[in-house]
């Protein structure tokens, strides 16, 4: 196995990529979750240096500043997300691959550094069945749904330059297409 490889899944808000990456993490022992930075508040029983390292706007601003990150975006007005070099060398000196649930746009970036080393998954889903997803989590408000909602024609544009694109309507089809193709993936050099 190539120690250099990475794993991206990335897609509009609520199309599945949290539920299809943890999917994979489970089918596959080898992948390492890459827990990203982020300035925005934890949600419901979030934990700091579980689903995310929660810092404030400015800590995130002087960690750019510093080049702690390998990529990182304001994906929001205010709110950044961004993948820490010291996380992805911390996956990496244990052996395993980082995989990642990230923003289409740091999800193309990594791609870029990366290139023939890294699988960018896209996932999408119909618009309606995103919106009733993003309702259904109960952890945003109107207004925080809404610019998710606004941002789905920007994060589309990002399909074509997946190498994988998975069309999530019904969650164990997702799930074992997304096995076949990373299986295909981590065991190639």
């Amino acid at each position: 196995m190539n120690p250099n490889k990475i794993v991206i899944f990335c897609s509009p808000s609520g199309a599945g990529k949290t539920t299809i990456t943890r999917a994979m993490m489970k089918q596959f022992p080898e992948l390492s979750f890459s827990i990203s930075a982020t300035s925005r508040e934890a949600r419901g029983g979030e934990q700091n240096g579980v689903e995310y390292y929660f810092v404030t706007t400015d800590a995130f601003k002087k960690m750019i500043e510093e080049g702690k990150f390998v990529e990182w975006e304001e994906v929001y007005p205010g709110r950044y997300y961004g993948t820490l070099k010291s996380e992805v060398e911390r996956i990496q000196s244990i052996g395993k691959v980082p995989i990642f649930d990230i923003d289409v746009k740091g999800a193309w970036n990594l791609k870029q550094m990366y290139g023939d080393n890294a699988l960018m998954f896209f996932i999408k889903a119909p618009t309606e069945m995103i919106i009733a997803r993003l309702k259904g989590r109960a952890t945003d408000s109107p207004e925080s749904i809404q610019v998710r909602i606004d941002r789905f024609p920007e994060e589309m544009t990002y399909e074509s330059k997946a190498d994988v694109v998975i069309e999530n309507i019904d969650l164990n089809t997702a799930i074992a297409e997304a096995k076949s193709k990373l299986e295909e993936f981590l065991h190639t050099n």
